[in-house]
């Protein structure tokens, strides 16, 4: 039986450093001033991190969504977990909604549905946008057709191991 790897797109931990500072200056190029970052959880917590530092945003806000359950495997529809961020505290706000990829667009596609009813505007910030996102965002450091594998994922979780005696 004959082993195929798939392709991927192999991200190390300098090569995000590097992304993350010419994502934040698109941003500015483009005179994007966002009142806040909202990071998608679990993959946008990182790009969220460094666009705050780059950007000179400490305003960082989370939410968290599931939809991957594996490589290629999601969930029919994405599901927003809670604690769901207050509609107070977007209120008015420029947002730059931040994540690592946009695949299929679901997530973001969410998220920015959720913000369209409390902001003044958001915008999607991602590392990887693939063609066949839903949602075009207008901040892309890479386009790719490939999986990802992001440097905060290359590893299997430790979850379920045993400490040492």
């Amino acid at each position: 039986m004959l082993n195929v790897m798939a392709a991927r797109e192999v991200m190390s931990w300098e090569l995000f450093g590097r992304a993350s500072r010419e994502l934040a200056e698109q941003v500015v190029g483009d005179g994007y001033a966002p009142d806040l970052i909202l990071a998608i959880a679990r993959g946008g917590l990182f790009p969220t991190g460094a666009l705050g530092y780059s950007l000179g945003v400490k305003n960082l806000h989370v939410i968290n969504v599931e939809f991957y359950t594996g490589v290629d495997e999601r969930l029919d529809m994405p599901v927003v977990l809670p604690p769901v961020p207050k509609p107070v505290d977007l209120a008015g706000a420029r947002v730059l909604i931040a994540d690592d990829v946009a695949d299929t667009g679901g997530t973001l596609e969410l998220v920015r549905d959720f913000c369209a009813e409390h902001v003044a505007e958001a915008r999607c910030a991602v590392l990887y946008e693939k063609s066949r996102s839903t949602v075009k965002c207008e901040y892309v450091w890479r386009r790719t057709e490939e999986w990802i594998t992001f440097p905060w994922s290359a590893l299997p979780p430790l979850a379920g191991s045993a400490p040492a005696d």
